[in-house]
């Protein structure tokens, strides 16, 4: 007996399937990338010490992480979780997110063919306004459109 798909799985399927085909984003490149950009982060001087105080044994939050991209990238349905309430504790701000962009970005350059980058570059973009957002929320600053979050002083984020 064969079960048929249902409407909303084939839909996935057909969008993932579009996805690989204009951007050549596969399983592999998403844990090429993801590897090789948290190698950078590890010895980033910023953002290496934020992650070193929360993960001591990495290849779970890699295969983690790779699932992560593999949903978002590709519309795969992998990841199950919950990044904001993940990052809500962290002690970062805008400057943050910037070199977690400029590392994402460049790996994402370095590793990918150009429409493939694009693809990663502009969802990490999105990512990365959404979690900073979400943070100041939670620690009680309202972000008018533009304005970053700068844990130093909350009252001001402001301008960058």
């Amino acid at each position: 007996m064969t079960l048929p798909i249902a409407p909303g799985m084939q839909r996935r399927a057909e969008i993932t399937d579009r996805i690989r085909t204009e951007t050549g984003i596969d399983e592999a490149m998403i844990d090429q990338l993801v590897r090789r950009f948290y190698d950078r982060v590890r010895q980033d001087a910023l953002l290496g010490p934020v992650f070193a105080a929360r993960i001591a044994d990495w290849e779970p939050h890699l295969q983690k992480m790779c699932a992560f991209w593999s949903s978002v990238a590709l519309m795969s349905g992998r990841y199950h979780g919950q990044p904001m309430q993940a990052h809500l504790p962290l002690p970062v701000d805008a400057q943050h997110f910037d070199r977690w962009l400029a590392l994402f970005e460049a790996t994402a350059n370095e590793i990918c063919p150009p429409r493939a980058a694009a693809h990663f570059i502009e969802r990490a973009r999105r990512i990365a306004e959404s979690l900073e957002l979400g943070i100041a929320c939670g620690r009680g600053v309202l972000l008018a459109k533009g304005q970053r979050y700068r844990r130093d002083d909350p009252a001001r984020a402001a301008n960058s």
